[in-house]
This record gives C-alpha cells, structure tokens and sequence, in this order.
C-alpha cells in the first residue's frame, strides 16, 4: 500500500474550465471527471465543495446528495461494484469531520478492490498542517486507500486527478483520495497538461507455471474450484465457466466471488463463508486437488484458515504476499485471473481430466444437503412464530426476476442470503467482504441503481444494518432513486444476542429493543417511501410485485424471528 505523495505530473498548462465561462480548477476537475468517463458523484455540500458544484451544475452531471458521508463512499462502492471492471463513480466531501466519516466506506471499497476516486476538498493550501477548521492530518487516511494524492499547487490539480484515476483502475484497483486545498478550486489557474499512456495490465501467468497447475489439476481425481472477487475484478466469468467445465470441477466462491459462476449452473457448489455447511467444508477438504483464484484466502473467508484445502492447491492471486499467507500453495501463480484461467483452460483440454466422479453430482450433492438444512428451518419452528430470514430471503428470491440486483448487509441475515439467495452474475450481488462493515445495503443498492437504471436493485437488510443508514431512505425519496429496500425486522442485533446467551449466559435477547419497538414502515413513510409491512413469508411475493410497480422506492418491511438459528450454527450441526 501506498501512502500520501505530494508528487505533481510535469507537463505544460492550458486554462482550466471551458463550461459557461466557469474556467476555475473546479472546472477543470469536472471535465477531468467526465473526461474519463465519470459522470455520477456522490457526495455531500459544503461551502468549500461548492465550486465543484456549480461545475457539476453547469455540465448537468449527476450529484447525489446523501444524507452521511458514510452512505457517500458505500453508495459509489455499489455503483462500482455493478458495473464492468474500471467503471466506476466519484464522491465529494467537505474537510475533516466528512472525510472521516468517509473513510469506513474507502476501507470497504480497499479489501474488496473496488475503484473509486474520493475527492476530499481540504482547508486552505497555506493553513494545511496548521490545525485549521475541519483538518486532519492527510496521512489519517494512508491506510484506508490504494494512494493519498495531495494536491500541492493549483497548477497540478488535473494531473493529479488524472493520475489518481489511473491508480484506481489500474489492477489491483482500488479507491484513491485526491486532497484538494478548497482555495485551489475556485481559482482561475492554468492546469497543467497531461500526456496520454497506456494503462499498466496485471502480469501474464507464466508459462512454467501453468504448465505446471495443469498437470496437477489434470491429474486429480477429484478437483475443485475455489473462485474470489478477483474473478469478477478481472471481469473472468467466462473463463472461470469455461475452465470449470473443462476441468469438470465444483466451484465454491468466496464472499465477494459469489455470483461469478450464475448460481443455477450445475457446477455451482455455494458459498464459502462463516455459515456454509459441513458438507460444503467436506467438499473441500475431501478434493484431492484445487484452483484458488482471484482470493486472497483470508481469514475471514477460510474461517482464520481452518478450512481444509487439499495439498495439491494451485493459488492465483495478484498479491504477492497473499502466496503461502494461512496456505501453502503446491504451485503459486502472480498474474492476471482472466489470463491465467484462458492458459489453465487449453492447458487441461491438452492433457484430459482425470475425474472420478462427475463434478455436477458432487456440486448438487453439496446443493442438495444445504436445501434441506433450509427446510428444516422452517419446518422447526412454531407456525405462530414470524418467519426466519432464511425463509424471507429465499422467497425475495423466488419473487425477483434473474436480472434484479441484490445487495445484502453484514449481520446475521447477510449469512442466509449468502447461502440461500441465488446470484446469476458478477454484477448482480453486492455484499462487503472482509471488512464485514454494517449499513451498506441500502447505499449500496443506490450506486448499483443508478449504475443500472434498467434493472431492479433491491436491498436485503436486517433492521440493525437499516439504523445505521436509515437516513439514505430520505435521499432515495428526495433523488427519485427507485430502489425496493427489504427490511428483515426482529428488533434485535440478533447474531450478537444469540452468541451473547449461547456462549456467555447473557439471556435471549439480550441486545434487542423488543420493549420499544421499530416500525419501519412509519419511519420509511415519513421520508416519502412508500412502504408496506408483511407478517408472513406467503406474502413477500405480491409486496414485491407492487414495490417494483411502484414509480419510486419502497420498502417492505418482514417480521422475522429474533431467536431463529444462526446460519454458522444451524448449517454446521449433525443432521
């Protein structure tokens, strides 16, 4: 990781602006953006973002104006995230206290590789470093972004910013902060001009090495595929399609792979996360070769490196350092995903698979056991009890078109929809990775709205996620942003509860609310969404249908059961 420079681009300079007769470096920022493709900013004003907004006015570029700087990062994630590799938003904040609260967002959008370009408007050139109003030290943020670019002097605000583009979208991509004295922007100073270059591409795989992989894989009996977010980064799909079934091999995603390989295909053996099944976790550690790739196999998705793999493991990653962290590769390859799978590919079609047992049976044998877990969900509970999340999520899923867009927050419902919720794309699901942070859903669901205004873009959150963004449904009303937000209610930090009784004898519900109670539907009518409430799971499918007829957004709020089982107990217990 890198941390802040105050390098300038050299190059010559041209007047800044051509919009209107607004020629000021907030001017030419604009144009910088949109230059490049990027034409949607999330943010929220201030007197020292506004000659930005003027300019953004004046081009009629889309500002978004959220309700918290947390929601401004988290909603241009999404965006990101639902759009082909590169493409990605910007966002705006004021000095200090909005910079900050950005920066759970910029941390998000670092562990999952996400680009972005964070433009954080800071205090006066002069005062910088002086403890003037709203500053904080530019290095504060080094470690929750790809690069800290300050910009230096008025002249070199365009290069900078183009730089920091480029930064961004080069892999591994990442989000950039651009630090712009406020003073900079509303001057009329000549920006420097900035030659065109190639951007730098990932390594390609070599040669000795797939060589390599491919014997080992080629020669298992039984093989499996373990595909990361750097599949979708790579924008790999495909070739992870075509190398699974040249291999005839299951494939397991991680957290931020889910959705690479579409759900429905007979190869797809779920999710690896901290509610998959015993059987998933057998499929693994009964392999006798795997294919990790695009995955940096954390701690968080290996559940601190106590999933087996087998010893024949084959890790593809662009992380060097990522090479024998918690695994030690039989063969470690640095390299492009789409490139190494493409290589991986002919390689096995030269040599012939060796599999013992067709890799469809394994992968719906896997499918099979974990539907059953779910059913026996809900033919354990009391029909007097509201339903469980498993039963909601499964049913939003039944109720959605193939194409919709979900995106899911961390908690306790985020496990279930991981494992129950069917993605059928790379851009379709959404959900943090590593950095497992609260209140995403609903800002994410935004960004991949507007990233794709023909698609349906629904949120799944538990009503502990929703209060950290609740604010976000008064900017869904007030900019038109036609999302379904489904509200998971059971009045309750329920995942924290449970293991607060099971393991410290601290009672059911020991962190719930039930004696003051939230109604979501009031809350989401009084910020102008319409909303409605469902008490039971027989009727998610007709409040979908009337959300996603509604012009605008909705929410549909669903009582669920605060004692329902856990995900990373239920589906882990003997049968």
């Amino acid at each position: 990781m890198t941390g802040h420079t105050d390098r300038a681009a050299d190059g010559e300079t041209e007047e800044a602006g051509d919009g209107d007769g607004a020629s000021t470096v907030g001017a030419a920022v604009v144009d910088c953006l949109l230059d490049h493709g990027i034409d949607t900013v999330f943010g929220i004003p201030g007197k020292q973002t506004l000659p930005l907004n003027e300019a953004l006015a004046d081009r009629n570029a889309r500002f978004v104006v959220a309700r918290h700087e947390t929601a401004v990062t988290h909603a241009a994630w999404g965006y990101a995230e639902t759009r082909d590799p590169g493409e990605m938003a910007a966002t705006v904040v004021v000095p200090g206290p909005g910079d900050m609260n950005a920066m759970n967002g910029l941390k998000n959008a670092l562990n999952d590789c996400v680009p972005m370009v964070h433009v954080a408007v800071e205090t006066e050139h002069e005062v910088r470093g002086g403890d003037g109003i709203h500053e904080t030290p530019p290095d504060t943020y080094d470690n929750v972004v790809k690069e800290n670019v300050l910009v230096e002097t008025a002249e070199s605000a365009v290069a900078e910013l183009t730089r920091a583009i480029r930064i961004a979208r080069e892999p591994p991509m990442g989000p950039v902060r651009v630090g712009i004295p406020k003073d900079f922007l509303a001057s009329a100073t000549p920006q420097a001009s900035v030659g065109e270059g190639a951007y730098r591409t990932p390594p390609e795989p070599p040669a000795a090495a797939v060589g390599a992989a491919a014997d080992l894989l080629a020669a298992a009996e039984r093989p499996v595929v373990l595909a990361g977010g750097g599949v979708r980064r790579a924008g790999a799909s495909e070739r992870l399609r075509a190398f699974a079934e040249a291999l005839d091999a299951p494939v397991v995603t991680t957290y931020k792979g889910k959705g690479t390989l579409p759900e429905d295909h007979a190869l797809s053996a779920g999710v690896l996360c901290g509610g998959s099944s015993t059987e998933l976790r057998e499929l693994l550690a009964e392999s006798d070769a795997a294919l990790a790739v695009g995955s940096d196999l954390d701690a968080v998705a290996t559940g601190r490196w106590s999933v087996e793999l087998p010893d024949d493991l084959v890790h593809v990653t662009l992380g060097a350092d990522d090479v024998g962290t918690g695994y030690e590769p039989a063969v470690g390859i640095v390299a492009d995903a789409d490139r190494t799978l493409r290589a991986l590919t002919d390689g096995i079609a030269e040599r012939g698979g060796d599999a013992e047992q067709p890799g469809d049976e394994r992968a719906a044998a896997v499918r099979t056991a974990d539907a059953a877990r779910f059913d026996a969900v809900a033919a354990a509970r009391d029909a007097a009890d509201p339903p469980t999340s498993v039963e909601v999520v499964r049913a939003v899923r039944e109720a959605l078109p193939r194409d919709a867009i979900l995106t899911a927050d961390a908690g306790g419902s985020r496990q279930w929809t991981l494992l129950a919720c069917e993605a059928y794309g790379p851009q379709s699901y959404v959900n943090p990775g590593s950095w497992a942070t609260m209140g995403t859903a609903l800002p994410s669901a935004m960004g991949a709205k507007l990233a794709n205004p023909d698609a349906d873009a629904v949120a799944l959150v538990g009503d502990g996620g929703l209060l950290m963004c609740v604010h976000e449904l008064h900017t869904l009303a007030t900019e038109g942003i036609d999302v379904t937000v489904v509200a998971l209610n059971n009045d309750d930090y329920a995942i924290i509860s449970e293991e607060a009784d099971r393991s410290h004898g601290l009672g059911p519900g020991a962190y719930g609310w039930a004696d003051a109670g939230l109604d979501l539907t009031a809350v989401a009518e009084g910020m102008g969404v319409d909303a409605t409430h469902v008490a039971d799971v027989s009727g998610i499918a007709e409040a979908l249908d009337d959300a996603r007829a509604h012009e605008g957004p909705s929410l549909v709020e669903v009582t669920t059961d605060p004692e329902e089982p856990q995900a990373s107990e239920w589906m882990t217990r003997e049968r």
